[in-house]
């Protein structure tokens, strides 16, 4: 989704990309992870294996209870961290631009404040399931399984939408989906 406000002159930054960097060997979130959840969330090369981490921080059925909020609290801050340094040094050279946060977890961070406007992307539940599977290039029923542990972690749909300044339906077509954009992307424009 912030691709399309890119390609209209927006700039963009990926949480999830922040929290990946911030994650490398030789980062202190990295150090804190590791010291936190073990060397057994570690590849052979000492990367941190995105699935080990993602077992052991939201539990599996019979087995450890999650510890996502243990991992939240790690990562979170220093991603909003680098966020903030972003969005001021981006306010610096380019005043009047607009900054995007791709983030799915804004509000469970509490850190939906820091935003002047807030933008959520739904879908239907089954199209989250079958666009993760894709994505992921797993069957469906391992897609439904994953999503639904990360759902249980996350605030509800409804309750995001209720935050929102402006809600983007995702669940037609491609050109419906531009169109919701086009008119918040105007919006935003508009403000300025």
């Amino acid at each position: 989704m912030g691709e399309m406000f890119v390609k209209r002159g927006a700039r963009l930054v990926h949480s999830d990309e922040v929290a990946h960097e911030l994650m490398e060997p030789g980062q202190p979130v990295y150090d804190e992870v590791v010291r936190r959840f073990g060397r057994g969330i570690l590849a052979s090369d000492g990367a941190i294996n995105r699935s080990q981490l993602a077992e052991a921080a939201f539990g599996n059925p019979g087995g450890a209870p999650p510890r996502v909020n243990e991992l939240n609290a790690i990562v979170h801050p220093a991603v909003i961290a680098y966020e903030n340094e972003w969005m001021q040094e981006l306010g610096r050279r380019e005043p009047n631009a607009i900054a995007v946060v791709e983030a799915a977890l804004i509000l469970e961070a509490g850190a939906a404040g820091r935003f002047d406007r807030l933008v959520v992307v739904t879908c239907h539940p089954e199209q989250r399931i079958a666009r993760f599977a894709r994505r992921m290039g797993i069957s469906e029923d391992a897609a439904r399984a994953e999503v639904t542990r990360r759902m249980a972690a996350q605030i509800p749909d409804e309750e995001k939408v209720k935050a929102a300044d402006f809600v983007i339906d995702n669940s037609g077509s491609l050109e419906a989906t531009e169109q919701q954009m086009e008119r918040v992307f105007a919006h935003l424009r508009s403000q300025m």
